[in-house]
């Protein structure tokens, strides 16, 4: 999971923590109230009461499933907020999201893009028209065949009211000249054009009709592997197998279906996996990680994942406009023992955005102390600055923002600095951020792939997520730079040299690169925990 200055997509996903590997917000169950139940056969259509607080899928997206024999049962730490991929910054919705929706393009498993609505695709000499073709064939849960003015529609409507229009801002036209193609011309040379639309289910290829007759949120229909049927605040979300899926000549998905339930308490889900009620868990809590790693019928899966953990200070609050005493902050902490407080061994401490395991991108730069109590009360001294107290606003819907908080805090007292620690719910959290309500904030960014992911909405001066006020222009033109340069190489030492002056300049101060880490029971084969956080059980099986 990203929020724009109102209140765009965070994570999550932080999408996040998951982002990241992605902690979800707690959350209760949502009663969605009182709802139709469709029921179709090739005769008749019948109309029945549904119970309340159980959505039902239109009988034009699903017919009411067979008894499944293989279901997954999956336990999410929150609630999805929403189910419409465009306008969701929830983690827990696109754990769903990534089963029922595809994208033209999608990262592989090495986070490469690879073909997925999108057979193949091609770049013009001027790195300035991309044409996709599609794959033939491909239908939609409602039966629907899927043609090119539905990817044109779903990226037209992202850009006009999603969350994400920002990643097209080197695009300048979409179109379908045919059913099977796609395409779209650019202003500027785009080299991650293929991750800024494909890189999350945000990104995802709707049937503009579920827009229209309003289902979008409760009742979704793609061209995923499994399809929606029901959710209820006592069975959770039901999917089930699509048979027609792209993939089905390879025997895919191999699931009957799946169901998620919310188990807020971290506690009460890992007793639900090793009782087994429930075959996999979205994340484990770290000081459990060892313990069950060792027990005889779970699996647990761990992987160095692209996400970052943050707090950033208000630049647009003295003193946080003076770079001296964001950099005193940045070198009093230690971000190894925050990292050991809140993840119990399962993250490497970093004082940059990217993660050494993203190594194409990775900037071995560490410019700041580790505890340096002098070189920070020098600074401080330098600033003219003492007596401060810092407003930090963190959400107890991410545990770990709170444990962080609490070891920032003992370790600024060193330095004469007060910390008072603002714990909201995540809603609120969203609400203050967007509002500037705060001395600093904590979360973390998940699911990153490209270095624009990483820098460009959180650091520019137009950043979509530049919440903390911080406007470098030598910043602005190495990013603006770095979007159009398309060697590698030299895209590279763009990247380098401005993720450099963000670390000198303590816009956010980067605290750990967090595992990824998903639990299963041994009887669930062929899932694997990726690096950007996806979860996907196209290729999940039990027995």
């Amino acid at each position: 999971m990203r929020k724009a200055k109102t209140r765009w997509r965070i994570t999550i996903l932080l999408l996040a923590l998951a982002l990241a590997a992605a902690a979800c917000s707690e959350g209760e169950s949502v009663d969605v109230g009182e709802e139709t139940t469709t029921t179709t056969t090739a005769a008749t259509t019948e109309t029945t009461a549904a119970p309340e607080g159980t959505t039902e899928a239109p009988a034009e997206t699903t017919a009411a499933p067979a008894p499944a024999e293989a279901v997954l049962i999956a336990a999410q730490g929150s609630e999805p907020d929403q189910l419409d991929p465009h306008m969701t910054s929830a983690y827990a919705s696109f754990q769903v999201l990534e089963n029922v929706y595809d994208t033209l393009v999608q990262p592989a498993a090495d986070l490469s893009m690879e073909p997925a609505l999108a057979e193949s695709w091609e770049i013009s000499d001027d790195n300035l028209t991309w044409t996709f073709t599609l794959r033939s064939g491909v239908k939609f849960h409602n039966g629907r065949d899927l043609v090119a003015q539905d990817v044109v529609y779903s990226f037209e409507r992202i850009i006009a009211e999603g969350l994400n229009g920002w990643r097209f801002g080197a695009v300048d036209t979409i179109s379908a000249p045919d059913d099977a193609t796609v395409v779209m011309t650019l202003t500027q040379p785009s080299p991650n054009l293929l991750v800024s639309i494909a890189g999350f289910k945000g990104m995802a290829i709707i049937p503009e009709e579920i827009v229209t007759d309003g289902s979008i949120g409760t009742s979704p229909v793609g061209t995923g592997p499994f399809r929606f049927v029901s959710q209820s605040p006592d069975q959770g979300i039901v999917l089930e197998k699509n048979p027609d899926y792209w993939r089905a000549g390879e025997g895919l998905p191999k699931l009957d279906g799946i169901q998620f339930v919310q188990i807020p308490d971290a506690g009460t889900k890992l007793t639900a996996l090793r009782t087994g009620e429930v075959h996999w868990i979205d994340t484990v809590p770290p000081q459990d990680i060892e313990s069950l790693s060792g027990e005889d019928g779970v699996t647990v899966g761990r992987v160095p994942g692209g996400d970052y953990h943050y707090f950033a200070l208000n630049q647009n609050l003295p003193p946080f406009d003076d770079v001296r005493v964001r950099q005193a902050i940045a070198h009093a902490i230690n971000r190894e023992e925050i990292a050991e407080a809140a993840q119990f061994g399962a993250a490497t401490a970093n004082q940059a955005a990217i993660p050494a395991s993203n190594a194409a991108w990775y900037l071995d730069y560490a410019p700041f102390g580790s505890g340096d109590a002098a070189t920070a009360q020098g600074l401080l001294d330098e600033a003219g600055v003492s007596g401060l107290t810092i407003d930090f606003l963190v959400s107890s819907d991410f545990p770990e923002t709170v444990t962080q908080a609490q070891v920032i805090s003992a370790e600024l007292a060193a330095v004469g600095i007060t910390v008072e620690i603002t714990d909201v719910d995540f809603t609120t959290w969203l609400d203050m951020q967007g509002n500037g309500e705060f001395g600093a904030f904590m979360l973390s960014w998940i699911g990153n792939i490209d270095p624009d992911d990483f820098y460009y909405a959180q650091h520019h001066s137009d950043g979509g997520f530049n919440f903390q006020g911080y406007s470098n222009p030598d910043v602005d033109a190495l990013l603006d730079g770095a979007r159009v340069e398309t060697d590698q190489a030299a895209r590279k030492a763009l990247y380098d040299q401005a993720a450099q002056l963000i670390v000198d300049d303590a816009s956010y101060i980067y605290l750990y690169n967090p595992d990824n880490i998903n639990a299963w029971r041994n009887e669930v084969s062929g899932y694997a925990t990726r690096g950007d956080n996806a979860i996907r059980f196209v290729e999940a099986s039990l027995g």
